[in-house]
């Protein structure tokens, strides 16, 4: 007689799923304004739109998707779950605010070999503070095990954020000029890119392990560099547009740093130009570029280099903006460089 075959025997476990939900039910309602109509459990998800879309005359529905790609790799590494979490919303959010659009809502879809429920709290726990931080609402997600699909240890992250923005309110980068600015808002580290270059350079050429802690990073252990987590550019941003401080376009330095993003705003016949003696790299990105003996084009197309947000608008808004900012005691900001005529992508006016 044959064994018994269960979804279990498969690799399939519904129970860990259970206790996986009973675990992130409180952290997703901490995330719940009035306009969430469901809790989890729902087939679909149902957000009441009416509050906001009252002031908007013209409303635009602004959506994007990413993942966290190989730093969740790291993660298991380390063992530290929560920040990739945090990192997943703040990825994507800042990708639709770069356009002028007010996140409102985030789902995720989380794929494992094998649904380790501590595991999947500490990322929806992550997920929740990022959102509470946005006044985004965690609406629902997924949360799949499949031993087939996913080698043992494996993890696959993904967000997906909506928000609105009026049309008369939209960032295109359409009305930016020569002679506007360049405004930069600082990463934490390397956010989410650039990491399969990464792992390279410390793992394999390097020769370190997750839990040394070189001299060149100032005493901090690799893991808590690598691991820090992404910069959430919501509220201080919409604080900005909200002041009315006329900010014409906005680039989200992400995989292509910012030789590859600042030009996806600029309009056609403009370049920009980036002063390289306004800021300083965190010793990461210096201590990997000689790890690699990387040159600095290559840096720049890699990883933001200490960038996470370029905002473009004209001179003379620095005092307006700073005054926003100061309220946001983790962000530093500076003037970047210029748009230039008859030019195109990005010059640097001084080398690493």
């Amino acid at each position: 007689m044959s064994a018994k075959v269960d979804y279990r025997s498969a690799g399939v476990d519904i129970e860990a799923g259970n206790e996986a939900v009973r675990r992130i039910k409180s952290h997703v309602a901490k995330t719940h304004s009035p306009a969430v109509l469901t809790g989890l459990g729902s087939f679909g998800s149902l957000f009441s739109l009416g509050s906001a879309l009252k002031d908007l005359k013209d409303p635009v529905m602004v959506q994007s998707t990413d993942g966290v790609g190989t730093k969740s790799k790291v993660t298991v590494m380390a063992g530290r779950y929560e920040a990739l979490g945090h990192d997943l919303v703040a990825a994507v959010a800042g990708d639709i605010l770069v356009m002028g659009a007010r996140p409102l809502t985030f789902l995720d879809y989380l794929g494992f070999h094998k649904v380790e429920p501590e595991i999947v709290e500490a990322l929806v726990r992550g997920m929740s503070a990022a959102c509470q931080e946005a006044g985004i609402s965690l609406v629902g997600g997924e949360t799949a095990e499949m031993p087939a699909v996913y080698a043992e240890g494996d993890l696959d992250v993904v967000g997906f954020v909506t928000g609105v923005v009026d049309r008369q309110r939209l960032l295109t980068g359409a009305n930016i000029v020569a002679g506007d600015v360049l405004y930069a808002i600082n990463s934490s580290g390397l956010h989410t890119n650039g990491f399969s270059l990464a792992r390279k350079l410390i793992f394999e050429i390097g020769s370190c392990g997750i839990k040394d802690c070189p001299p060149e990073l100032g005493g901090k252990s690799i893991a808590d560099v690598l691991l820090a987590p992404h910069a959430n550019y919501v509220t201080p941003v919409l604080q900005i547009l909200d002041a009315g401080i006329p900010i014409k376009g906005m680039a989200h330095i992400t995989g292509g740093g910012l030789v590859e993003n600042v030009p996806r705003i600029v309009p056609e016949g403009l370049g920009v130009v980036i002063d390289r003696s306004t800021w300083q790299p965190q010793p990461i990105f210096g201590w990997m570029q000689r790890l690699g003996s990387i040159d600095d084009q290559e840096m720049f197309r890699t990883f933001n280099m200490g960038v996470g947000l370029v905002l473009i608008g004209p001179p003379g808004i620095q005092a307006d903006m700073a005054a926003v900012l100061k309220q946001f005691p983790s962000f530093q900001f500076w003037e970047l460089g210029r748009v230039e005529a008859n030019a195109s992508g990005v010059r640097f006016s001084e080398v690493v």
